[in-house]
């Protein structure tokens, strides 16, 4: 996707801490958490670690990707990610960082695919806890419980289907990126195939062989990555219905339903708890 984007480098450590990934590879410990506040507009560029990593925020919205898909993780939500895997970040607002890498062996059961997951409000205090430690800090007592316990929440945590599957083609490229940049847009497949010079049955059969989805499926995931991300910052559902593009709440509701298994309201009301 094509963003004006600014690139962070960053390095040294901080009373016993570091805003750079690299000093997290080899601390003799079986879980730390980086801590890194980022401004709007900011980059990751593409990286991998050696641990499994928990990508979250306390606050702000980033967008991930990796050569399979892309994610938008708005506060409450967080990316698993598994050792080895290449991904960026970028920043959609102004992001607390508090990721928290966890040693291979002990990432194996969470998955070696990435997912979203649903944050706890106990899951967050307690790698907000773990974030106020020094990067090698003291293992004993109080620290080993909530090491034991992040991963106790993890192994229970909910996972949110909400990938949008990223295509290779450049065409398809095309076409998803100027759709991620307005998923308000209601354009018909032959529209983009006008676009990009392609026939409709072409682009529908890339959608399908790159993506796993078909068009429809595929906008309808932008659209409630998008939704979430608006119900997080506090738009109210008749709004984003309407955003959207949807004909009225009740038809957005029912999509919602569908998708995640409950309505906004009822996701909302949950995610407060």
């Amino acid at each position: 996707m094509k963003r004006e984007v600014r690139t962070v480098v960053t390095s040294g450590r901080q009373q016993g801490r570091s805003e750079s990934y690299l000093d997290y590879q080899s601390v003799p410990r079986l879980m730390t958490v980086l801590v890194r506040d980022q401004h709007t507009g900011e980059y990751n560029e593409p990286h991998t670690h050696r641990h499994g990593q928990l990508l979250y925020a306390s606050s702000g919205v980033m967008r991930v990707a990796t050569e399979k898909g892309l994610w938008v993780l708005p506060p409450k939500r967080a990316l698993w990610i598994p050792p080895g895997i290449v991904h960026d970040q970028l920043m959609l607002s102004p992001v607390k960082m508090r990721s928290v890498y966890i040693e291979p062996e002990a990432s194996v059961c969470f998955g070696r695919s990435c997912k979203m997951l649903e944050i706890s409000a106990l899951l967050r205090e307690l790698i907000l806890a773990l974030a106020g430690q020094s990067i090698e800090y003291p293992q004993e007592g109080r620290n080993s419980n909530i090491v034991a316990l992040i991963l106790s929440e993890l192994d229970v945590a909910r996972t949110l289907p909400l990938q949008i599957p990223w295509p290779c083609d450049r065409r398809l490229v095309t076409v998803c990126t100027a759709i991620m940049e307005n998923p308000e847009q209601a354009h018909s497949v032959g529209y983009w195939a006008d676009k990009v010079g392609a026939s409709s049955r072409t682009l529908i059969r890339l959608f399908l062989h790159e993506t796993g989805l078909n068009f429809r499926h595929w906008v309808q995931q932008v659209r409630l990555a998008t939704a979430i991300d608006r119900l997080d910052k506090g738009h109210s559902i008749g709004a984003i219905a309407r955003d959207l593009g949807y004909s009225s709440q009740s038809a957005f509701s029912a999509m919602f339903r569908r998708a995640m298994g409950e309505s906004p309201r009822e996701f909302l009301i949950r995610g407060e708890a």
